[in-house]
C-alpha cells in the first residue's frame, strides 16, 4: 500500500469566504461607528450617576410639565442607595429601585394618600407614578437630563436636576 506524498503539495488557504469577510466588515463597521458617535460628544452617558440629585418632573410622555410656583410641590425624585422617594406633586412617594446598565426598574411604589386641592395636580401626579412603575429603561443626557423609557423604548417621562 502505498500513500500519496504530500511534503510536495502546495499549502491549503485559509482565507475566509466571501460571506464571512462582508460578515467581518459589517462588525468592523458597526465598531467603528459606535465608537464615532460616542466621540462625537453626544451627551448621552450611563456612567453619570443618578443618586444624590434631586430630578424634578418636566415632562409627561410628550407633554410638557410646568414648574410649580412652589418647587418643594413639584412632581420629583431621588435616587438614593436602593431606595427611591419623592413626591407625586400631592403626596410623598418612595419604593425601591434597581439600576444594571441600561435597565432601570422601579417600585413597588408606596404613597401618603393626601387629596390634592387641584383636580389636574392630581391626574398628573397619578399619571408620573404610573411612569415610574412603568420604567423599564432610562438614558441620560450629561448629569442633567434623566429620561424614563418603557419597554419598548418609547419615552415615559423626563426629569432635570436641579
Amino acid at each position: 500500500m502505498r500513500f500519496s506524498d504530500d511534503r510536495h503539495a502546495a499549502p491549503a488557504t485559509l482565507s475566509p469566504s466571501p460571506a464571512r469577510r462582508r460578515g467581518t466588515l459589517a462588525v468592523l463597521f458597526a465598531v467603528a461607528g459606535a465608537a464615532a458617535l460616542s466621540a462625537c460628544g453626544s451627551g448621552i452617558s450611563l456612567d453619570e450617576p443618578i443618586e444624590s440629585r434631586v430630578w424634578r418632573l418636566t415632562r409627561l410622555g410628550q407633554q410638557p410639565v410646568a414648574a410649580g410656583i412652589d418647587p418643594q410641590r413639584d412632581a420629583q425624585v431621588q435616587f438614593d442607595g436602593t431606595r427611591m422617594s419623592g413626591s407625586g406633586g400631592c403626596n410623598r412617594i418612595t419604593g425601591g429601585y434597581q439600576r444594571d446598565g441600561h435597565t432601570l426598574r422601579i417600585g413597588p411604589l408606596a404613597a401618603t394618600r393626601m387629596a390634592c386641592l387641584d383636580a389636574e395636580r392630581g391626574q398628573l401626579e397619578s399619571a408620573f407614578v404610573d411612569a415610574l412603575q412603568a420604567t423599564a429603561g432610562y438614558s441620560l443626557l450629561g448629569s442633567s437630563q434623566l429620561t424614563l423609557l418603557d419597554a419598548g423604548g418609547r419615552t415615559l417621562a423626563v426629569l432635570e436636576n436641579r
